[in-house]
């Protein structure tokens, strides 16, 4: 999925920018390339990113990819970095992006389809109701806390440990309903609607979405019901008391 924005301003720049080792690798690059005709004839830099936690590894490389774009920008031509999804949610490109405009130059976040989003549509269910809450959850840093917050829980970068991801979801023990979807939007696209089904390896682009139980989310509007009216009748005065 893609905006007419994002179309428009790729069709724009002179330059394009990957966060790949080569065009051709990059996802983001396939799905643009299907919607726009001739982008194989721009420029492209390719701006890989080591897939580690290493934070002074990361910062160097952002710091030689801030410098690359710079080295176009100052040759007068626009840029645009082709990310998936929604550029403001855990993505690559932020980094980069507040470099670039530390040192003084124009910048701009054409924002996209959040995967999550694209994630409950294909799924034809909707994330939240009412007064649920929604929380987006980078569960590569553990889930355990996470888990215990009311509502809807999207979890994120859930790959490299999904097995782990998926013994902490079975401990729940029918308390939430959980699916996974896999390459959403891809030729490769795996939809997984238990949580006894999800597999011991998933890929890069996997996602999942989990909701409580009905027993859960009866229990929690009523919970939400009863804190509303205790917080009225607090600021009404009548029982002023109990504060």
């Amino acid at each position: 999925l893609m905006t007419y924005k994002a179309v428009r301003i790729i069709k724009e720049c002179q330059v394009l920018a990957v966060p790949a080792r080569g065009r051709k690798h990059a996802v983001s690059y396939r799905i643009a390339a299907e919607m726009i005709e001739n982008m194989e004839e721009k420029e492209f830099l390719d701006l890989d990113t080591p897939m580690t936690k290493d934070r002074q590894i990361l910062d160097r490389n952002y710091e030689n990819a801030a410098g690359r774009i710079i080295e176009e920008l100052e040759k007068g031509k626009d840029v645009a970095y082709l990310t998936l999804g929604d550029p403001t949610i855990y993505s690559t490109y932020m980094y980069i992006h507040r470099i670039v405009k530390a040192k003084g130059y124009e910048t701009t976040i054409i924002s996209g389809i959040p995967s999550f989003c694209a994630a409950a549509a294909r799924l034809d269910d909707s994330l939240v109701d009412r007064a649920e809450e929604l929380h987006v959850i980078p569960s590569s840093y553990g889930i355990e806390a996470a888990l215990n917050y009311s509502g809807t829980k999207i979890l994120m970068k859930s790959a490299s440990g999904i097995s782990e991801v998926k013994r902490t979801l079975e401990e729940k023990d029918g308390n939430v309903n959980v699916k996974m979807i896999e390459n959403c939007g891809m030729p490769e696209e795996r939809i997984y609607e238990r949580i006894e089904d999800v597999p011991e390896q998933a890929g890069y682009y996997s996602l999942l979405i989990v909701k409580e139980s009905e027993k859960e989310r009866i229990t929690g509007f009523k919970n939400q019901r009863r804190c509303l009216e205790l917080e009225n009748r607090k600021y009404t005065g009548d029982v002023y008391g109990e504060f």
